[in-house]
């Protein structure tokens, strides 16, 4: 899974948003690392769509702009926890590694 994936799965954890609501989500849970380009996020969002891991909820229309709000599905929270867990996974075991290299005094 790519990271701007699992961040948009991230996003949509607690609940449904639309397009811009996603990319400033995905900003704050990347401490402003991450800034989807709004291109970006809707080929994520279709490449998600496709695999069943988000779903189109609704749309609105606010200041005349229409809202595509997306919701993430059983199968996304169930694939964003098998990758929160590969993720921790795999930094255990860098932190472990690290813990030794000092301990072998080569820090």
């Amino acid at each position: 899974m790519t990271e701007p994936a699992f961040l948009v799965l991230t996003a949509l954890v607690g609940e449904p948003r639309h397009g811009y609501g996603i990319v400033r989500e995905v900003e704050e849970l990347s401490g402003g690392r991450v800034q989807l380009k709004i291109g970006t996020l809707y080929g994520v969002l279709d490449r998600l769509t496709d695999d069943g891991l988000v779903e189109f909820e609704r749309e609105e229309v606010q200041q005349g702009r229409l809202r595509r709000y997306y919701r993430l599905t059983e199968p996304g929270a169930a694939a964003l926890a098998a990758e929160a867990a590969r993720l921790a996974g795999h930094a255990e075991a860098a932190r472990a590694r690290l813990r030794a290299r000092q301990a072998w005094g080569t820090a």
